[in-house]
């Protein structure tokens, strides 16, 4: 077994009839294998969607990085019966494996009701066992030092979450195999209707599975959620937050389920079922408190259906990037200083600042995430949090995770990774004495925007340096620096920093500050 290409587990959503579970049930990969010919490139849906063929992630897994499915004269690897395929004993570590947690809730293998999370939970353990002692049997490896991937959609991200926090449910030879947890559209703070979390009494089909209580008590956080309101922490013992990845959905409109009724329910800012604000998660130390966000990525995409988040090209190329690549780029935002319009200074004003960004490698169609105002998605900061010196925290602004897999390049003659990133900042509606200033506001206006083009080549040693470059469009940086921009950073502690400072044309209203990106190795 050599890393980074461990087992990948995936473990579907949940499926709320009995209908539903009967169609998981008859699929062999749960969804897994669901790909699409068709995405929004506006929020408009009046403009038809534009041709765009993702083949699926489980067909892609195995046409670039050489992964397998392991099913075998009709046997899954849990079925008494099932054998391996050919000579060899067990399988290889580059397998894609199901976690086909409904087939016992299903009218076609089982009784037709669903079970509560928890056996979801210890059955995961189980797979993970057997995965390993089949991965062993192959690769001839410790048990101790088999590791995995766990990949969720939805409740499925729960369902591994109880796994490494709940040692009631999960056992710790299982969790200490988990390298990396990757989620689509979890619902890790719950989900919420009409601005309300589903009631914990609401036990038909089991949907108080995502109520926060409930939630709490599967997963052994009833402490965490009596100090901080909240569900969607990962303890340090559970899983460093730096080996998980939060795939968020910011496109409500084409979610379909419930004729349409979620999305109206749910609201803005949500993927049509799970809000954005409940959608990722932040580690807890030691003594339970916050420390980071979990990596991020946002794609306007909806939580399923023809637009949805598993079956895009978006969260694939965020997926394998973080399974598989070595380069890590944290992107942050600081602000230094922020003006206000001349009719406003010396006078009560509150605002809220809306922070933009799409980021995008060189030539791609699409993009490893996307915050726009429009799809609810931004980052936001007050006026008070921006200028009060008590909120000095508050102006380093994280915006998302990329990743990169400079090792994978194809062509050996240009080994340097160049990204676009599109950094915005929205005028804000100005309040004076808590009324709406009308005479100063310009919808969809921007303080600053700009696109900031970045350069990178890897070192061509493993104690050499990375060479990096950047500049503005507007500066003349409208294509990737050529090499005699490129200056020489020594990765200390295997990171280094790039910072490109910005500043409105004019602070009366505007903005200044810099986008900071934090590079480390990866993997």
């Amino acid at each position: 077994m050599q890393a980074p290409h461990y087992p990948i587990i995936y473990v579907r959503g949940y499926a709320m009839t009995v209908a539903e579970r009967d169609d998981t049930t008859a699929d062999p990969f749960c969804g897994f294998n669901l790909g699409s010919t068709v995405y929004r490139a506006a929020v408009d849906r009046q403009r038809p969607p534009n041709k765009f063929i993702f083949e699926s992630p489980l067909l892609r897994l195995m046409s670039e990085f050489g992964y397998q499915e392991i099913y075998e004269d009709g046997y899954d690897i849990m079925d008494p019966n099932w054998s391996p395929k050919g000579d060899q004993p067990g399988i290889p570590a580059r397998s894609v494996v199901i976690h086909r947690y409904y087939d016992g809730g299903s009218r076609l293998l089982g009784d037709g009701k669903a079970q509560p999370i928890e056996a979801y939970v210890k059955a995961l353990n189980a797979l993970i066992l057997r995965v390993r002692d089949l991965v062993v049997a192959r690769e001839g490896i410790a048990p101790a030092d088999f590791k995995c991937y766990l990949v969720a959609h939805s409740m499925g991200g729960l369902v591994c979450r109880g796994l490494l926090q709940n040692p009631k449910l999960g056992s710790a030879e299982a969790r200490k195999a988990v390298a990396k947890l990757f989620t689509y559209g979890t619902p890790h703070n719950g989900i919420e209707v009409g601005g309300i979390n589903i009631p914990s009494w609401l036990s038909a089909s089991e949907m108080n599975t995502f109520n926060r209580e409930r939630i709490a008590e599967f997963l052994n956080m009833k402490e965490v959620l009596k100090r901080h309101g909240r569900v969607d922490y990962l303890p340090a013992s559970a899983l460093p937050i730096e080996n998980v990845f939060c795939m968020v959905g910011t496109n409500r409109n084409d979610y379909e389920a419930a004729a349409g009724l979620s999305r109206a329910f749910v609201g803005h800012g949500s993927d049509g079922l799970v809000k954005i604000a409940n959608a990722s998660l932040w580690g807890l130390d030691a003594a339970g408190q916050v420390t980071q966000s979990a990596a991020t990525g946002y794609a306007y995409r909806a939580h399923s259906g023809y637009f949805g988040l598993v079956n895009s090209e978006e969260a694939y190329q965020n997926l394998v990037r973080f399974l598989f690549g070595d380069v890590r780029v944290d992107i942050w935002l600081q602000v230094d200083e922020v003006g206000l319009p001349p009719a406003l200074k010396g006078q009560k004003v509150e605002a809220l600042y809306q922070f933009e960004l799409k980021a995008a490698p060189r030539g791609k169609r699409w993009q490893l995430t996307r915050r726009v105002a429009e799809e609810d998605s931004p980052a936001c900061r007050t006026h008070a949090e921006l200028t009060r010196p008590a909120q000095k925290g508050a102006r380093l602004i994280y915006l998302s995770t990329v990743f990169l897999a400079c090792s994978a390049r194809v062509n050996p003659q240009d080994p340097s990774l160049a990204y676009h990133m599109d950094v915005g900042v929205r005028v804000p509606d100005y309040e004076v004495d808590n009324r709406f200033w009308p005479n100063g506001h310009f919808e969809g206006a921007y303080l600053f925007r700009d696109q900031l083009v970045v350069k990178l080549v890897p070192p061509a040693t493993p104690d050499g340096a990375w060479q990096v470059a950047h500049g503005w469009h507007s500066q003349g940086a409208g294509v990737a620096p050529g090499n005699d921009a490129l200056t020489q950073q020594t990765m200390a502690q295997s990171r280094f920093e790039v910072r490109a400072p910005f500043a409105s044309a004019t602070m009366a209203p505007g903005i200044r500050g810099q986008v900071l990106l934090s590079v480390s190795s990866w993997g």
